[in-house]
């Protein structure tokens, strides 16, 4: 549905260990030897062009902010892989916003964690039934 997701970072530095070390939970990989691209740092499953997430500093130069009501949420290929990624996240700098477990106000097999990373910016791991 999305080609690619895009936050921007104030840090990029920490803000990239935290992706690479939360990311690789869920098998997307960043290609380490590569220098910031025009589009940022890109994360992506290996093979796979798309879809893509990205970090880098603001285009317009401007300090980086987390939106209030966004959240960019993370397909996770078990159970185990939402908690891996939402502990990650917590090891790494990140904030709890929601600890692994069913919600079942949205499906009953939703099984999901919510996080804010470093900058603040809102992070869900999500697993359940035909997701992609």
């Amino acid at each position: 549905m999305f080609s690619h997701v895009m936050v921007g970072a104030n840090d990029v530095e920490v803000m990239v260990a935290f992706y690479d070390a939360v990311l690789g939970t869920l098998g997307l990989a960043r290609d380490p030897q590569e220098a910031e691209s025009p589009a940022g740092f890109i994360w992506q499953r290996c093979g796979h062009r798309w879809p893509q997430f990205a970090l880098r500093r603001p285009f317009d130069g401007r300090t980086a902010t987390a939106g209030n009501g966004v959240q960019i949420s993370f397909a996770a290929p078990s159970r185990q892989h939402v908690v891996a990624a939402w502990q990650a996240a917590i090891d790494n700098g990140g904030s709890d916003e929601g600890r692994p477990d069913v919600r079942p106000q949205y499906n009953d097999d939703f099984f999901a964690a919510y996080c804010r990373d470093p900058e603040g910016n809102k992070l869900c791991f999500v697993h359940a039934r035909d997701l992609p």
